[in-house]
């Protein structure tokens, strides 16, 4: 009987925990759980939570703790979102969770604000606040290189689009966070995938060149910037995307069947952007000059 008890535990928890009100449910008695919290088969973790067997070391099954401590609707959010969409890339504590309800179990950090549908998606098995929530609660935290970093990388993976940005922004105008997102969804470029694609585009302002497109389809390829008018790919060679041997020789023949097509590419290295920007740019200035007298 003890072990079809156990099993049926193991049975109802998820990433580790279970409810008290799930074992109940189930037909299993409060003194069959007592003995189990005595014995410690069932460790009480938050008010009415228990972690089966053992306390979960892993973040993600122990902020699904949390959620579920925090009652129906919530949602893991703010930091611990930010965390779990891959935005920050520790995790801090205690986990922050927004409520709906008066819930404020101890050793949670709660939010208590009304979720809506669009607000909330199922990630890792866990109920979190959508990428565009995440970013707006969590805007006002991160510096200003931080948050381009992170609406572009949920961009790239796709899990942000720009119209679910335009939707937070307008739903919240006074939120701290909309003020900061705004300009991502008045400035329609493409998303970027490194610091130095982030930095690009300030740089031809700073320096009067064109805006380029970034990240756009040229040739049969996405390439990280490209100027139409003078039909001139410029390519931002970060170690990140550009170290291996295999993408060096991919990244030659690319170029040289974009040049076929009279697209030429420059090169452009962030050494060079952050130690010598007035040479790189009178450089790239003169390259797009003569681009444009070439009939």
């Amino acid at each position: 009987m003890a072990e079809s008890i156990d099993r049926r535990i193991a049975e109802l928890s998820k990433r580790g925990y279970v409810r008290r009100v799930r074992l109940l449910a189930a037909g299993i008695g409060a003194e069959a759980i007592r003995y189990r919290v005595h014995v410690g088969r069932l460790i009480p973790e938050y008010a009415g939570v228990y972690a089966v067997g053992h306390v979960p070391t892993l973040p993600q099954d122990r902020a699904y703790g949390a959620v579920l401590a925090c009652g129906p609707g919530a949602a893991l959010s703010h930091g611990s979102a930010a965390s779990l969409w891959g935005i920050l890339k520790s995790w801090d504590f205690p986990f922050e969770v927004t409520v709906m309800s008066r819930r404020r179990p101890r050793g949670i950090h709660t939010h208590r604000a009304e979720l809506t549908p669009d607000d909330t998606r199922i990630q890792a098995g866990i109920r979190v606040t959508s990428p565009a929530r995440t970013v707006l609660d969590t805007a006002p935290r991160l510096t200003d290189d931080a948050l381009t970093r992170a609406v572009n990388d949920l961009g790239i993976t796709h899990h942000l689009r720009r119209e679910h940005l335009a939707e937070v922004v307008d739903r919240f105008p006074r939120h701290p966070g909309a003020s900061r997102l705004r300009p991502f969804v008045e400035k329609r470029r493409g998303w970027t995938r490194s610091d130095l694609e982030d930095r690009f585009v300030p740089f031809c302002e700073r320096f009067g060149l064109p805006t380029p497109l970034i990240n756009e389809c040229v040739a049969g390829r996405e390439v990280d910037a490209f100027f139409p008018v003078e039909r001139l790919i410029v390519e931002l060679d970060g170690y990140d995307f550009h170290s291996s041997k295999a993408s060096f020789r991919s990244d030659r023949d690319n170029d040289a069947h974009a040049l076929a097509l009279d697209i030429p590419t420059v090169r452009i290295t962030s050494d060079r952007v952050d130690h010598e920007p007035e040479k790189e740019a009178r450089r790239l200035a003169g390259i797009l000059e003569l681009r444009r007298r070439s009939p």
